[in-house]
């Protein structure tokens, strides 16, 4: 919803895409919910009188009529029928609250606002509709819709009883979630043990996951690591990482490869040295930039 779906923040080359108001976003919602419901009574019409057809087999039938599968709306009638968990980009209060007035009368949930950076004003009304609020931990004023945006918000919402999570949209930050997730503690005084909750068990609650990972317990995949110090605080160092029970990270091991890479490294180099003395061709390094994906890589690629 917002800037995103109407561009106001592409550039003035970007106004012809239809909608461009808030408003039309809404419009778009109910249109194609709509258009979902008549095509799925249109589906379980087609399979009733194929059904029927089947009982009828001993008299002669003429051929079934043929309904034409629509994948788009497939998806849309999965997720009025809640067999879809729907995830939904959001920042202002309006919006938010538009999307869950049309989920209500549409008989659907949303499953989770992400990014919504004004949850905290709405947090009572995501409570009693039962959406999950996934938000950045303090960004603010990159663009307008967020100019309301304070760093208490995912505090405000854990306390309304509202499932809250902390994502980002930044490839290094994201390596550092514990961390964003301390900023609650700071602002907002959330505990220690909801703050961690925020990137462990309350995102698996919101994949649908929580009974394989999210937390240290029996049966579950072992998705854990080990800090040298509370893992809240920005002086601790991982130590071991175990996904699904296998290890793979230890810093002691890590160091070993590092100094075993130093020396090849070193061995590298004095090879390269001696060819150079001896008059072989040299050439200088080429850098291979890494690259850091983000949301809408896959739009340009």
């Amino acid at each position: 919803m917002g800037e995103n779906v109407k561009q106001t923040n592409w550039g003035e080359r970007y106004t012809s895409r239809y909608p461009q108001t808030r408003m039309g976003v809404e419009q778009f919602f109910y249109e194609y919910f709509y258009r979902a419901k008549a095509y799925d009574d249109k589906k379980r019409l087609h399979e009733a009188s194929i059904a029927g057809r089947r009982k009828l087999f001993f008299r002669k039938q003429e051929p079934a009529p043929v309904f034409r599968k629509d994948l788009e709306l497939e998806a849309l009638v999965e997720i009025l029928n809640g067999e879809r968990h729907i995830t939904c980009h959001s920042y202002v209060q309006s919006e938010i609250n538009m999307l869950m007035h049309v989920a209500d009368s549409m008989g659907f949930k949303v499953n989770t606002f992400t990014h919504i950076l004004e949850g905290y004003k709405i947090a009572e009304r995501m409570e009693r509709h039962g959406a999950a609020g996934s938000t950045f931990s303090d960004w603010w004023a990159y663009k307008y819709e967020v100019l309301d945006a304070i760093p208490y918000n995912a505090a405000l919402m854990n306390r309304a009883g509202v499932l809250t999570g902390i994502n980002s949209d930044d490839a290094e930050m994201g390596r550092r979630l514990n961390q964003e997730a301390a900023k609650a503690v700071k602002y907002g005084g959330m505990s220690e043990e909801d703050a961690l909750k925020t990137v462990t068990l309350n995102p698996a609650k919101m994949l649908h996951i929580d009974h394989l990972t999210g937390s240290l317990e029996k049966g579950k995949h072992a998705d854990l690591v080990v800090w040298n110090d509370h893992p809240l605080s920005v002086y601790s160092r991982a130590e071991i990482t175990f996904v699904d029970g296998c290890r793979y990270f230890d810093r002691g091991q890590n160091e070993a490869l590092a100094e075993r890479d130093r020396r090849d490294r070193a061995r590298i180099a004095d090879a390269m040295r001696t060819e150079k003395e001896n008059g072989s061709e040299t050439r200088k390094p080429e850098r291979k930039m890494e690259r850091y994906y983000h949301c809408d890589d896959i739009e340009e690629q």
